[in-house]
């Protein structure tokens, strides 16, 4: 409570702060009041009418924050927090939102188009050079994705063909980082617009053997085709990467023999990856609206060695598990919908979509004898696996939706929308340890279920610019069970997730809309949550755990002049198992009232940025972590901590230089658990300082 009387004070003298520097001729900031969003309804509106809360972050703000990842770019945005690195290597991420922190409880969207989406979101590849903005949805979207979106949305789109300048950048950092960007329009050829957007990154860490290079290019085409607009991409990727190993947790203390940045992998350990996407879509105006098809399809494949310590860590030497294995996946995409815009009162979207993806794994596994501080890492490219595990996936993701919204007065707006969805998966899996039978099998599923939405907004007050509404929503959704492609090769696919969302919020703008507030509180209950059991010596998953996530979330923006602005962000998470038995040496035990591992009960955020057109620019932000329980039982509890970053550099019209810090702090604190072995955890990395400078044209 004394936390939150803080927050809402800070809240009240930033209210002030903006009040008293209103300059109502004074230009807003580029960028600073975009609010326009397309991923709650598919159509252009405004967030500011919705019946729940989606950020937009300004790819200009972006770059005067001095972005470089996810966690630096969602950094003040409230109630979402990203831990670097994880399971999916350095260069990946876990995002956690509403208190639940897992990888694949969230949709990733670039583009229009889910990225990994049949599967688990492809965070690894991402890239957010030239981005336009970033669009963030906490809480499910049922209608619109359905059973790919569980907690959130983030949805990253790219400068199109034409909206952007010429730009090109080089940086070097720490560690031995540095990278080049540039971004470009071709010039109109044959009624056809071209932009394309190229980077190459190579970040080091204070661990000698992590590290990882990225190459990317994304070429971006557009075409007037009569009353349309054709638009095809082609995004490529090449990520070789040398992971990172968590740290061991003993009882309730994080291991001292593991120092931090020690790594256990082995000598050879990589993540290689390729990824090629290619997108094709139609926009077409009508009488009646619009109507629009997109399609694309993915391939991408990885090559896997590395290794996890097995047991607690003892000196001299510790048992390893290491891992072998190559990833194969295939993703198509289609989505089809009409907008009615003309009905008056009524915006109407409905359409139909499917999703397939086929995964093919194969690999092994093997023990080595390690350090636990890595000192004397083996080379294991002679070393044969003692088991060998196959595993192949198919999934079909399929729905036909309709949403509507329905202005009935100017101070009401009404939304629906319903969904119904057919999901079928087939999985093929064995496992061989030598000397024994082979183990696995066939398994299917189908499901036929609805899902949907039910919201309302009410505008209280107006006055010109500015407003007061209320609003509450309701979601109601599903989740088949992710298949992470590990050795385990669980045969069983299991039932799917389930989960029911409530909100109640408000917004306000004042100034002249130069100070906006957003309220959003919420509850949701999941049900069928996939735990871990114990029959008869043999590890396994089933279906049965719930939780209950609910809390509230407070966002605050101000516009104190020109080029100068600031944002906050408060929340109080209260993640909980509700019912949750889970074997623990032998023991079941129930973890009901528990809170979720990892899952901070406060977080906060505060960000100036100061980016006027020319001369100097500043900015700075400050995010607070709230303690955590790194286990189930609640019995080992990290410290609350506090990480900063800041950067300056001076603007011209055709060039910048900029200086930029993240983590300037230098916390290490664990910020993520590892889902491929045992009570282990992935640290904050380390500081970071960045010189870049930029040409703009």
């Amino acid at each position: 409570m004394r936390r939150s009387s803080l927050f809402l004070a800070l809240v009240a003298c930033f209210g002030m702060t903006a009040a008293g520097a209103v300059d109502s001729d004074a230009p807003l900031p580029t960028g600073a009041h975009e609010d326009i969003q397309v991923t709650a309804t598919r159509f252009e509106e405004s967030a500011s009418d919705l019946s729940t809360i989606v950020t937009v972050l300004d790819g200009d703000m972006l770059r005067a924050r001095g972005v470089t990842d996810l966690r630096s770019a969602l950094g003040v945005v409230a109630g979402v927090d990203v831990a670097p690195g994880g399971d999916g290597g350095p260069a990946a991420s876990v995002p956690e939102m509403w208190g639940l922190r897992e990888f694949d409880a969230f949709l990733l969207v670039v583009d229009g188009v889910p990225w990994g989406g049949a599967f688990n979101p492809d965070l690894v590849s991402l890239s957010l050079n030239d981005v336009a903005r970033i669009e963030i949805m906490r809480g499910a979207a049922p209608v619109m994705y359905g059973a790919t979106s569980f907690i959130g949305v983030i949805h990253v789109i790219h400068n199109a063909p034409g909206a952007a300048g010429k730009r090109a950048g080089v940086i070097v950092g720490t560690e031995s980082s540095g990278g080049v960007s540039a971004g470009v329009d071709f010039p109109e050829y044959a009624n056809v617009k071209s932009r394309i957007a190229v980077d190459y990154t190579q970040q080091g860490y204070k661990d000698d053997r992590t590290e990882w290079q990225r190459g990317h290019v994304l070429w971006r085409n557009l075409v007037d085709v009569g009353d349309g607009k054709l638009r095809v991409d082609l995004d490529l990727l090449w990520l070789p990467q040398q992971p990172a190993s968590p740290t061991p947790r003993v009882g309730t203390e994080l291991s001292t023999l593991t120092p931090i940045d020690s790594n256990i992998n082995p000598l050879d350990a990589h993540m290689n990856t390729q990824r090629g996407t290619l997108i094709a879509g139609f926009d077409h105006a009508a009488s009646f609206g619009s109507w629009t098809v997109t399609g694309s399809y993915a391939y991408s494949k990885e090559g896997i060695l590395r290794g996890f310590l097995a047991e607690d860590p003892v000196v001299p030497q510790t048992t390893a598990r290491g891992i072998r294995q190559s990833i194969n996946l295939d993703e198509l995409y289609f989505d089809g919908h009409v907008d009615f815009a003309t009905i008056p009162k009524v915006t109407l979207v409905a359409g139909v979509d499917t999703m397939y993806g086929r995964g093919r794994t194969h690999g092994g596994d093997f023990d080595y004898l390690v350090a636990p501080d890595g000192s004397d890492a083996p080379d294991v490219s002679s070393t044969p696996s003692a088991a060998e595990a196959g595993i192949s996936d198919k999934r079909w993701f399929s729905g036909l939706y309709g949403f509507a919204a329905y202005h009935p007065t100017d101070r009401w707006r009404l939304e629906g929308g319903l969904r119904l969805n057919y999901t079928r998966e087939h999985r093929d899996a064995t496992v061989e340890e030598f000397g024994s039978p082979t183990e696995g099998g066939v398994d299917s599923r189908s499901e036929t279920m609805p899902s949907g939405s039910l919201g309302a907004t009410f505008t209280a007050w107006r006055k010109q610019a500015d407003d007061l509404k209320i609003f509450a929503f309701y979601r109601n959704t599903f989740k088949p069970a992710a298949i992470d492609f590990g050795l385990e090769a669980e045969r069983e696919i299991l039932e799917p997730e389930k989960g029911q969302s409530y909100e109640l919020g408000m917004r306000t703008a004042l100034f002249d809309r130069r100070f906006e507030l957003e309220f959003d509180a919420f509850r949701m209950d999941l049900d069928e949550i996939v735990i871990a059991e114990d029959a008869g010596g043999i590890p396994g998953l089933e279906n049965g755990g719930a939780q209950r996530l609910q809390g509230f979330e407070l966002e605050a923006r101000g516009k104190i002049q020109d080029g100068l602005w600031l944002r906050l962000g408060y929340s109080l998470h209260d993640a909980k198992f509700r019912d949750f038995v889970q074997d623990f040496g032998g023991v079941p035990t129930q973890l009901a009232g528990k809170r979720l591992e990892m899952s901070a009960r406060y977080m906060g955020s505060l960000g100036v940025i100061y980016g006027p057109p020319h001369g100097f620019t500043a900015h700075g932000e400050v995010r607070y972590t709230g303690d955590r329980y790194l286990n189930r039982r609640n019995t080992a509890l990290a410290e609350s901590f506090v990480s900063y970053s800041a950067g300056i550099g001076w603007r011209m019209k055709s060039w910048e230089l900029r200086l930029d810090g993240e983590n300037l702090s230098d916390r290490r604190d664990p910020v993520a658990e590892a889902e491929l072995a045992d009570a282990q955890y992935y640290r904050l990395p380390a500081r970071q300082i960045w010189l870049s400078f930029n040409w703009l044209f």
